[in-house]
């Protein structure tokens, strides 16, 4: 482990190799995460902390042992805030050496600018609005903050989402899930055309084109649902287009090479599949009310299954199954391994312990 860390200090944009707002390797928790990995040298022991009473929206810091903390938004999992300790006994900054540097800035206890502040406090962000600047200006500067700048030219909150940005250009922004007929990606940046995916009709070529190549073709080796199926006689096992970047896999027939099935992910921390892919954030949308309704009804991501169940299919809840990923690896335990699958006409959902949407399957 490294007892200093050198990088440079770029406020508002990012410190180091870690983006918030313009250029590679990107500023989703899936790609850091992904960077992270092959950077254990640097960072060997990445502690993931968040709320596990409300997995798919809490924020999610990564404490980098024991140089950095990233703190990313709840809803789209993008690097907000990056903190680091930068108390030194060799080499120590004091008020006025910020002052000096960076000019003055109006009064607080925290000295806080467009996109970068420095706290006095051991324990970070100092709490409520400070009237009088501290006039010690040999008083330690003890923590570094840097922030996407915020468009109204004000503090804003650490855990507000990130603004659009160019480092999101070509990610999808929202997807939009019609049951018994597909999906539509929006993407950034806004004004961007969205990309109509439609099971039984979208091929494999329609799909490198509006989304380029997947990050790995899988052919389909698994058949044990095939028990549950009504028709034993396709044996077109096809083969997936994984999608990891954007959250998205889909399953293309190995005969016509047309998609089939659609699968999004939720990206819900502690959930078996956390971080294998980046998170998808989808709606699924609902029959407009009539004619003249623009706005038909949207279940999204983080509601709770209950009530995208009672979305789905008003009446009652079907049966479910029971999944263990654990159940094809020896030797393995994962907390909350089990999730169960709810099918409806159209759409499986697969359901966390605790109730929350893991993945949506359209077939």
């Amino acid at each position: 482990m490294l007892a200093e860390l050198n990088v440079d200090i770029r406020p508002g944009l990012g410190l180091g190799m870690f983006d918030i707002v313009t250029r590679t390797p990107g500023a989703s928790l899936w790609t850091v995460l992904d960077m992270l990995r092959r950077m254990q040298n640097l960072f060997p022991q990445v502690d993931i902390k968040y709320d596990p009473d409300t997995a798919s929206t809490t924020p999610i810091v990564l404490h980098l042992r024991p140089h950095l903390d990233l703190l990313f938004s709840g809803k789209h999992q993008r690097l907000r805030t990056i903190y680091t300790d930068i108390s030194s006994p060799d080499n120590v900054l004091h008020r006025v050496d910020v002052r000096r540097f960076f000019g003055p800035t109006y009064p607080g206890d925290d000295l806080r600018y467009p996109g970068l502040w420095f706290s006095f406090e051991e324990d970070g962000i100092t709490e409520g609005l400070k009237a009088v600047q501290s006039d010690d200006k040999m008083q330690e500067v003890k923590r570094l903050f840097i922030s996407q700048k915020d468009p109204k030219h004000d503090d804003g909150d650490a855990l507000d989402e990130v603004a659009e940005c160019p480092i999101m250009n070509g990610d999808v922004s929202l997807a939009v899930v019609k049951v018994k007929d597909g999906v539509t990606l929006h993407f950034h940046p806004t004004g961007t055309p969205p990309l109509h995916v439609k099971i039984g009709s979208t091929t494999a070529q329609d799909l490198n084109i509006g989304l380029g190549p997947p990050l790995r073709v899988h052919h389909k080796e698994d058949q044990r649902m095939s028990i549950h199926a009504n028709d034993q006689a396709n044996n077109d096992t096809g083969y997936f287009y994984n999608y990891f970047q954007h959250g998205i896999d889909f399953l293309i027939s190995s005969s016509d090479h047309v998609v089939r099935k659609i699968i999004l992910h939720t990206n819900i921390p502690g959930s078996p599949l956390f971080q294998r892919y980046k998170r998808c954030n989808w709606e699924i949308e609902g029959l407009p009310e009539d004619d003249e309704d623009d706005t038909p009804p949207r279940k999204r991501f983080h509601d709770r299954f209950e009530t995208i169940s009672h979305f789905l299919s008003p009446r009652e809840s079907p049966p479910s199954m029971l999944l263990d990923r654990t159940d094809d690896e020896d030797n393995i335990t994962l907390p909350g391994s089990t999730t169960r699958l709810h099918g409806y006409e159209g759409i499986i959902l697969e359901v966390s312990e605790s109730s929350q949407v893991v993945s949506v399957t359209l077939f």
